[in-house]
């Protein structure tokens, strides 16, 4: 369906990422309801994009991103921070790197203590369980009905005993489940894959799946360029598609979903936002927000790296066991090729002043950058990575529009490094992955550390390979934070401040980042909102078109 500058629904959502997508779906559960779900790319084409071993080449594949990139970072010797932001129908959850966690329950309690009403752990709990169709059921904490896949690797990883047995060793906990109430420890990597094998994104879970709906119109290849607003309420938004401008109407509401960048971005060139800013670029303020486009939180990571025996997923790569492991993928879902090669996710508490995990730490069974490799042509290098992640960071940075000009991407500052309490826990990061790989029986597989080696020991060479090596894990958060206080940019309805009909529902809400992965927790921010928006309805509906659940979508296609 096309859309005129007549045509109006009732509810428009700019973003079909990991919220919108979820979104879109349930509000279109009301048959009396029309939704217009506009994104910027299109459908994920290719061979290995639901490949989960191909996480590398997914994530980096410029015609699924924004091709964003920071401004010069000053606490990172001046280096600019490549950007991955999913530009693409199932948005960061079609090149992410999978992992299912939702963080500490006590994140979302502090949200609830600041002012987030209804946003307390015990309150989003069904939102997590409605979303997702877990290998654990349905239990207490775990949903078995939900839309999105979410499994244990079906092949074990090779090296998850040792590093079970190291981590065990170094003195801390093993965890069965993290989802529960014991969020510290070792645990199997849990992913976004579903029972097929395939990467579970929000495109495939909620929407492919209800694409038939006769009130459900998706508007791939758009780019929003402005929320309209008429007499202090959001009435529509612009677009930009095929080089023509248009506008749809939205009767009752307009829902930002377009992530942590996007969504301030679209406030900005709407005349939302700090009023100075918006004059230096020739917009005109319609609410001075000034809490728009600040509060950018991400999680800093860096790699270690260690050559190692060779008995690590090197030997996978091979041409011959690559094309029989991609045969077996295909045909069964099953193998080594059905997981992301990481082999497990540790989160440990380095900081005695914090009463949880600050630091989580991936372990890859493989050398960053490792590929196929044909025998005697080359050969493989062998070896496991350590990726130290900050879950708590103290720096803050911000989202400023470069132009008034919507396809110019937003100038993003996140001023990694900034305070010196980040530098040192990173450190007690890096000290404590390093503890657990010189742990028996992690210790007999590796050969010496390579990156940055052995010799980087003191807190200034840490220090100084901290600001050279330093990244992020692509978990932006906070840019359109929620609360009660005056740098809040939503309510906990998540209205925006000052003008009707309008809300954002994405990461960029969450006043702090969760300390886990934010794909989980994006996903129940949409299906929250979901709620939010049908309970403020002035009448219930009463036949929902139901969602299917994930295991019904995996044996219709």
């Amino acid at each position: 369906m096309t859309t005129t500058d007549t045509q109006a629904f009732d509810y428009v959502v700019v973003g079909a990422g990991s919220a919108g997508c979820a979104l879109a779906s349930r509000l279109s559960e009301d048959p009396d309801v029309s939704v217009l779900l506009i994104e910027g790319g299109g459908k994920a084409a290719g061979l290995f994009v639901d490949l989960p071993v191909a996480i590398a080449q997914t994530i980096r594949r410029a015609d699924l991103g924004w091709g964003y990139v920071s401004e010069p970072e000053p606490a990172l010797n001046g280096r600019q921070i490549e950007v991955r932001r999913g530009k693409v129908l199932g948005g960061c959850s079609q090149i992410n790197g999978m992992i299912y966690a939702r963080g500490d329950r006590r994140d979302y309690d502090d949200w609830a203590a600041q002012g987030c009403e209804g946003w307390s752990y015990q309150e989003v709990l069904p939102y997590f369980k409605r979303s997702e169709s877990s290998w654990a059921g349905e239990t207490e904490y775990r949903g078995g009905h939900g839309p999105l896949g979410v499994t244990m690797p079906r092949t074990p990883n090779l090296h998850f005993p040792a590093f079970r047995a190291a981590v065990k060793n170094a003195g801390y906990p093993v965890v069965d489940d993290y989802h529960d109430d014991r969020p510290a420890g070792i645990i199997a990597t849990e992913l976004t894959v579903d029972r097929c094998g395939r990467r579970a994104n929000t495109y495939r879970a909620y929407l492919r799946p209800v694409l038939r709906r006769p009130n459900l119109t998706v508007l791939p290849h758009t780019l929003a360029s402005r929320v309209v607003i008429e007499r202090g309420r959001a009435v529509g938004v612009e677009y930009l598609a095929n080089g023509a401008k248009s506008i749809v109407r939205a009767r009752r509401e307009v829902v930002l979903s377009a992530g942590a960048y996007g969504s301030p971005q679209l406030l900005m060139l709407s005349g939302i936002g700090p009023a100075d800013a918006l004059r230096a670029h020739g917009i005109e303020p319609i609410v001075d927000l000034p809490g728009v486009g600040r509060n950018l939180v991400e999680h800093p990571m860096l790699y270690l790296g260690f050559d190692a025996q060779p008995r690590t997923f090197a030997n996978e790569l091979r041409l011959d066991r690559a094309v029989r492991s991609w045969l077996r993928w295909f045909a069964f879902g099953s193998g080594p090729f059905a997981s992301n090669v990481c082999a497990c996710n540790i989160f440990l508490p380095t900081d005695p002043g914090w009463d949880r995990a600050d630091i989580q730490l991936g372990c890859p069974a493989i050398h960053m950058g490792s590929s196929i490799w044909v025998p005697p042509f080359s050969r493989p290098k062998h070896g496991l990575s350590l990726g130290v992640i900050m879950l708590r960071q103290d720096s803050r940075g911000h989202i400023t529009l470069r132009s008034a000009n919507p396809a110019d991407a937003p100038r993003i500052q996140f001023n990694l490094m900034q305070e010196r309490s980040d530098v040192e826990r990173m450190i007690r990061g890096v000290r404590a992955g390093r503890e657990i790989y010189s742990q028996a029986p992690l210790n007999e597989l590796i050969v010496r550390e390579s990156v940055p080696g052995s010799s980087c020991e003191s807190d200034n060479d840490l220090e100084a390979f901290i600001r050279q090596a330093c990244g992020i894990t692509h978990h932006p958060v906070g840019t359109c934070k929620m609360g009660i206080d005056p740098a809040a940019v939503v309510d906990p309805e998540l209205r925006v401040y000052g003008i009707e009909g309008l809300r954002i529902a994405d990461a960029s809400i969450m006043p702090n980042v969760p300390t886990g992965n934010t794909n989980a927790p994006a996903i129940m921010v949409g299906e929250k909102a979901a709620d939010l928006i049908r309970s403020g309805s002035s009448r219930a509906y009463a036949t929902p078109v139901r969602t299917p659940t994930a295991e019904e979508n995996s044996h219709a296609h």
